[in-house]
């Protein structure tokens, strides 16, 4: 019990340290708290919908709601991995403490926080939608527990097994191949009844009928049932639990013992510049060199650049092969989401390079400094997200069946991608926030900084929407011929967005490198 109350206070103390932070911090934890409050109610009540509907599909919801659950518990830690300290053994390897001990602690700290407390409401929402007399309370009660207890037992599971994969590049860039063919996975659904596959109702249950057999399929089924095959299933679970968990204590003794291998040297490549044959030599040239290497080198750019790919494509496969909307209008859309979703890795453009801005700051001197900083940044990944935009433009304008389409689509694309760019440099100065160094591609933030990083997206997101709407507006009219001036108009807000950047940037330079150089 001292171990359990131990890693409690911790984990509790560091979630209290985001409120001694600075403002940005406390309202970033405010607003995670209050989301997860909203989620947790939110999910409770749907839960206990399912009792209106007939048994069987009350049951076959709840089924896939467990497993969904399961899963999203072994994935999102691994996206997450370098948010919480907890997460990863290395952190923990010089406490006096056996492995048992150990793991009992870790344990302890992922089940303390406001994301696992609001995981355990829903899932005990599955009493009030499934559990009928007090057989099914009886046995909901444990069931519910008991799915908890796997999900937490499975995730540590599995950010301990691949923890020091993590750390490397080649494991940074197998998980988000990894991540992008699930984001393709979920969306297969959507694909078989656009398909006209199969109806919701048969897929569902088809579905449960198939992870009925799961852990979480029979912890769902044991509320259901509220027998002796109930208790049945929760002896099976029980047994799945301690078996994770045995597992996971051996994962542990073996990565504390195990060396940081991302720590090791590797070989520098000398590449010829062919970005100085076309920019002048100058900061601007070495700004475009240093983020193409970039581009090339590190995980989380081409996260980014594969995610805008992957969802237009699947966007358009599904507008192209259902009853969606369809049209000119079509790729044009899409295109321009494209180069949205591209732009938006420019709301943080100096949290890539962490503590080493204060080389950048040092060699800038004045406002046009920064504005040129800012835009060999935006020239750089303009060269790498254009043809992508293209390439994008052509795929959806053929799959949709509006070829004639595809140069209006590219225009719209560019002018989104210079909205983008424009927003970001503004966002960058007024919400920084630090990118964690040899991470996994997902990590946004340091730990403490989570709510930053979401409200810098969600307001460039919102600004980039709002500024295309002049064009996308009359665009929705038939007047396609206005998506012509879109990359002039994405020019101008991209000169303008970097300007008022780099003024504001300027003037609080030690505020902007303090607030990319937190400790991870």
């Amino acid at each position: 019990m001292t171990t359990v109350r131990l890693f409690a206070e911790l984990k509790l103390r560091l979630l209290a340290g985001n409120l001694r932070g600075d403002l940005a911090r406390k309202l970033g934890f405010v607003f995670t708290l209050v989301m997860a409050a909203f989620l947790a109610a939110l999910g409770f009540f749907l839960m206990s919908l399912v009792r209106l509907a007939q048994p069987e599909i009350a049951a076959d919801i709840v089924i896939v709601v467990f497993t969904l659950f399961l899963v999203s518990w072994m994935i999102v830690p691994l996206l997450a991995f370098g948010l919480d300290d907890t997460l990863d053994p290395a952190r923990l390897a010089l406490f006096p403490l056996p492995t048992a001990r150990l793991a009992v602690g870790m344990f302890t700290a992922s089940a303390t926080g406001v994301w696992p407390a609001a995981t355990l409401i829903v899932t005990a929402g599955a009493l009030a939608g499934l559990a009928s007399g007090a057989g099914g309370i009886l046995i909901g009660v444990p069931a519910v527990l008991l799915q908890f207890a796997l999900c937490l037992v499975a995730s540590r599971l599995v950010t301990t097994s691949l923890s020091s994969a993590l750390r490397t590049r080649r494991g940074r860039d197998v998980l988000a191949v990894a991540a992008i063919g699930a984001v393709l996975l979920f969306q297969l659904p959507n694909l078989l009844i656009n398909s006209d596959l199969g109806d919701p109702l048969s897929l569902l249950h088809g579905t449960a009928a198939v992870l009925r057999w799961t852990p979480s399929g029979m912890a769902a089924h044991a509320i259901a049932d509220g027998g002796l095959v109930g208790v049945a299933e929760l002896a099976v679970v029980a047994l799945v639990v301690v078996a994770a968990a045995w597992l996971w204590i051996k994962a542990l003794s073996r990565a504390l013992v195990t060396p940081d291998v991302s720590n090791e040297a590797a070989t520098v490549r000398r590449d010829s510049g062919l970005v100085d044959r076309i920019v002048p030599d100058g900061p601007l040239a070495a700004v475009v060199t240093k983020e193409l290497k970039y581009i090339r080198r590190e995980p989380r750019y081409r996260v980014v650049w594969f995610t805008a790919v992957v969802v237009t494509a699947v966007l358009a496969i599904s507008f192209g092969r259902g009853d969606g909307p369809s049209g000119p209008g079509v790729p044009i859309m899409l295109t321009a989401v494209g180069g949205l979703m591209v732009s938006l890795q420019m709301c943080n453009a100096f949290g890539i390079d962490g503590r080493s801005l204060w080389m950048n700051a040092v060699a800038i001197g004045s406002e046009r400094g920064l504005s040129v900083d800012l835009a060999g940044r935006h020239l750089a990944n303009a060269l790498v997200a254009a043809p992508m935009l293209v390439a994008i433009a052509v795929v959806t304008g053929v799959l949709t069946g509006s070829p004639g389409a595809i140069v209006w689509a590219v225009f719209a694309g560019l002018g989104a991608l210079g909205i983008g760019f424009g927003v970001g440099a503004v966002t960058s100065v007024v919400i920084p926030y630090t990118i964690p160094e040899r991470l996994n591609a997902f990590t946004g933030a340091a730990p403490g900084q989570g709510g930053q990083a979401f409200a810098s997206s969600m307001g460039a997101m919102v600004g980039i929407s709002l500024l295309t709407l002049p064009f996308i507006v009359p665009m929705l009219f038939g007047l396609l011929w206005v998506c012509a001036l879109a990359p002039f108009y994405g020019l101008a807000a991209e000169v303008l967005g970097r300007r008022l950047g780099a003024r504001i940037g300027f003037a609080r330079m030690p505020e902007l490198l303090a607030a990319v150089s937190k400790p991870a």
